[in-house]
């Protein structure tokens, strides 16, 4: 049995460094976290084991006593030029919302962008609705983050699956290697 670390926020029953407990996290979450390069160490992501039940951020955060500006939601996003379409991830602190038509838009170049819909989201990821993690996307993606999140001390994100959540240095996320700290991607 993997002893208990005690988290940063929140009131959870357990949790473990993340790079330990693969079969909590989806697949790619897990491949993300093993093969980790950033200079933020791999041991600082915790994961915590919850209810999927609870999985909804408003939800989890009331359920779990966490802070809604220490949750941060990944959202999946799609861009338009022409017939060309491409996906990237925006990663928001819950208490905002991404611009999608003004900031993402411009940013990735394209004429029309908008969230994905749930079903094009869960197949384009391999993860969870609920539980999308900007942690193990398909490496061509961008992945945008709030400068918020990146400044943040720590942040809860999905782990792929709607059981479980991950708790990192919000600065752990802009060492992904296709990560772009983006100011006022959200507001």
């Amino acid at each position: 049995m993997i002893n208990s670390l005690t988290t940063p926020f929140g009131r959870f029953e357990a949790a473990w460094r993340a790079v330990e407990r693969p079969e909590l996290l989806a697949a790619s979450t897990a491949a993300t976290l093993r093969e980790w390069q950033g200079a933020e160490p791999v041991e600082s992501a915790l994961v915590v084991d919850t209810d999927p039940e609870n999985a909804d951020t408003s939800v989890f955060c009331e359920t779990y006593d966490v802070p809604l500006d220490a949750s941060a939601n990944c959202v999946i996003v799609t861009a338009k030029r022409g017939q060309e379409v491409s996906f990237a991830a925006c990663v928001a602190l819950a208490t905002t919302r991404v611009d999608v038509n003004k900031t993402v838009r411009k940013h990735l170049g394209a004429r029309k962008a908008s969230f994905a819909p749930m079903d094009t989201a869960v197949t384009e990821t391999g993860m969870e609705y609920g539980g999308i993690s900007p942690l193990g996307l398909p490496a061509h993606w961008p992945v945008l983050v709030d400068e918020a999140v990146s400044a943040s001390p720590y942040v809860l994100i999905g782990s792929g699956r709607r059981r479980g959540k991950i708790i990192l240095p919000g600065r752990f996320l802009a060492q992904l290697p296709q990560a772009e700290v983006l100011a006022q991607l959200a507001g």
